[in-house]
Parts: C-alpha cells; structure tokens; sequence
C-alpha cells in the first residue's frame, strides 16, 4: 500500500544539490526520489549526512542528464555524481532476484540484486521499513509501500519480510539492527529480536571489511558502549568479538572501557578519520585489559593475541596498528618536558611534527595522563612549530 501523506520533516535541511539532481531528472520525465537513510534521518530530526537518489533511470539516462556524473560498479552499476567535495549516488530502482533466476543462471548468477524494477519492487528488497521511503522533494510526497511512516513514529525497527530468512540472507543486518536501534532510539521489534538471536553465529559467515565499516559507525554513535553492551546481551560478542567479550563478562573492565569510549569526542578525535577512531578505541580497551599501570608497548605490539583482536576481530589496518603503538610510545615523552626542552629548534621541531604527535596528545587527553599545565604547553609548541612548517611550505611553493 502507498501513501502520500505529506511527512513532517526538516525541508531545509535537504541538500540543494540532491534536489537538483532530483529536479533535473524529473524534469527529463524520470521518476525520482530521496531515498533510505536521509528519509529516514529527516524524519526523526537528524541531518542526514548523505542524501541517495533512486530513479527509473538507467545509468546512462542518468550520466547524460546530470552534470559531472560517473557510472561505477562492474556488475551493478550505479551513478556517482560530484558536486565540491559532496557526492550523491543515484541508483536505478532494483528488485530482488528469485531462486529461479539464480539457478536459471547456473555459473554466471549475480550476487546480490542487480535487476533494475520498480519502485515498489525496490522498496521491498530493502532491510527495514524506515529505509524503505521514498520522498519527492519538488512535488513534496512521501511513498511507503511498506508501513515505514508508522514505524519510523511509533519509533520501531521493523525488517522488511520474514526475520530469520532476511538475516540469514545477510547477517550483517544484525549490526546494522543494532547500530540504528541506538543511533535512532528505536526499540527493535519482537519478532526481529528474537531472529537476531538465533542467527547470531551466521555473523562469522559476513566478511572482515564489512563488520569494520560496522564497528566505525558503532564508535561514531552518542553512546557507542551502549551498542557493544546489546551486543553482549544478545550473545553475539561472543561470536565475533571474543577479545571485547572478555572485557565485558567483568564489571569492572566494562566500566573502565565505558569511562575511556564515553571521551572520544572530549579528547578531539577526529570521528571521521577511522585511524583515530580507532586507537580511541584500542585505548580503552588496553585500559580494561591491561589496567592503569605502565605498560610495555614493544611487548604489547608484538602480543599475538592482541594483534589478533586488532586485526582479525576489528579490522583495523597495520598502518592504523602502526601509528597507534607510535602514538603510544611518544605519550611517554609528553611527560618530559624538561628533556625535549633541551633539544634544538631542529630536533623540537621533528618532534611536534611527527605523523604521530597528534594523536599521542589527543590520547594522553583520553585517558587523563596529562595535567592541563603540560597540555598547554604541546598546544603552544604544536601551535608555534606548525605555523613555521606552514610558512616553509608556503615560501618553498613561492620559490617555484
């Protein structure tokens, strides 16, 4: 069933680019609409910070109608479009593929869902209802052919078909579940719950890069140790976190993890970049784990175990494990002062300048190792040998 009803959400906080992209298509004679988790966000009262566009389109409609657009993807191709910094991806309406089409296939059968379809068809391959409205930005009208304007204003997570078989088809749904339960306040449905569950260890079938992309979005939530702690709840940590689920089966370790992730934001880590959002994270689990006392940072880098955890359980990548011991390591000579302010220009310079000094101050503000006298003085320093670097820079361009 449609509706049409016309929804309360933040009209002004629509991306002018995505309703040109919107308005130029439609004025083509293209069907074309807001899509997913920018509907989704606009109707709870978050700003979106993507906007995706869905559109009866094909790829090449799209590219020749919309400036500075490219099509990517190999087998299912979609639009990318640039507009500064900002892109918007405009996707043609899809539909699921039926076991008869796979096997009718044999070998050359497609992941996933790429058969273009209507937009009905597209909303109902979608994950949860809230992700599954369409909204119409020139003309000012919602479509919901699947109950999502109830749910999202009864604020709950509903999947989209049966539970069980739509987790199963992909487990990753469980963290997402999750994920938007926590980032929307929703409470998740009943049904859903009780699959998610049962089809936890379907979780070590997903791959390693997908889960990292989960887990940063997990660490970029208000209250991301609320998130890890369902987790724990609902047996799942235990399947494919098994190093974090250690940390959460004793209070006292859960609450150190809790105190030292509640400050990322606090200690200026820099929530997009995952290299820092991450050694937020390794801190405080190395916090729990390993307690407050010293440690010795050549023998944790080479621990297997916890290389293991970094790797195999989080993703986090060995240039991001790289720069995180180093930051670790030059944390300790923070705290000595009197020794770096013997050294030359030069050498301070080196120093303050290096790919890792920045991070080591935000972490020593995580974790409270640096009175504020000390931390003033790495900000003046930082202040006064990054403006001479600066200056360089900009002299060595002049000069060429």
């Amino acid at each position: 069933m449609t509706s049409t009803k016309t929804p309360q959400l933040h009209e002004d906080w629509i991306d002018s680019y995505a309703l040109r992209i919107v308005r130029n298509l439609q004025d083509s004679g293209f069907e074309t609409y807001l899509v997913g988790g920018c509907v989704r966000d606009l109707l709870v009262g978050i700003h979106p910070k993507d906007f995706d566009i869905a559109t009866n389109a094909l790829p090449n409609q799209v590219r020749k109608k919309v400036p500075n657009a490219y099509v990517i993807g190999r087998r299912f191709k979609l639009v990318l479009v640039k507009r500064g910094d900002t892109q918007f991806e405009v996707a043609t309406f899809r539909r699921a593929v039926s076991a008869e089409e796979i096997n009718a296939l044999g070998d050359d059968a497609v992941e996933g869902d790429n058969y273009f379809g209507t937009v009905e068809e597209d909303a109902q391959r979608r994950d949860f209802t809230c992700n599954a409205l369409f909204y119409d930005p020139v003309n000012h009208k919602m479509i919901d052919y699947c109950g999502g304007l109830q749910d999202v204003e009864n604020r709950v997570l509903r999947m989209i078909g049966e539970p069980k078989a739509r987790l199963i088809e992909d487990p990753i749904r469980i963290l997402r579940a999750i994920r938007l339960s926590h980032k929307l306040h929703f409470s998740i449905e009943s049904s859903m719950r009780a699959a998610i569950a049962e089809c936890s260890p379907e979780l070590k079938k997903s791959v390693l890069p997908r889960r990292r992309e989960e887990w940063l979005k997990f660490l970029r939530l208000d209250e991301p140790h609320r998130a890890f702690m369902e987790l724990f709840d609902l047996h799942i940590m235990d399947q494919i976190l098994p190093g974090l689920h250690n940390v959460f089966s004793d209070p006292v370790k859960s609450e150190v993890f809790e105190i030292h992730l509640s400050r990322l934001e606090a200690a200026g880590l820099d929530k997009k970049d995952p290299t820092e959002l991450f050694a937020g994270f390794m801190m405080a689990f190395m916090k729990a784990q390993y307690g407050e006392d010293p440690w010795n940072h050549d023998e944790l880098a080479e621990d297997p175990r916890l290389g293991q955890f970094m790797r195999e359980e989080i993703g986090i990548f060995k240039q991001e494990s790289l720069i995180f011991f180093k930051a670790l390591h030059l944390m300790q000579g923070l705290h000595k002062i009197e020794n770096y302010s013997r050294k030359g220009e030069r050498r301070q310079a080196a120093f303050v300048n290096g790919d890792a000094f920045a991070l080591a101050l935000k972490l020593s503000h995580l974790d409270l190792s640096l009175s504020a006298s000390q931390r003033h003085f790495w900000i003046q320093q930082m202040a006064k040998y990054h403006g001479q670097q600066n200056t360089a820079a900009a002299s060595s361009e002049t000069q060429h």
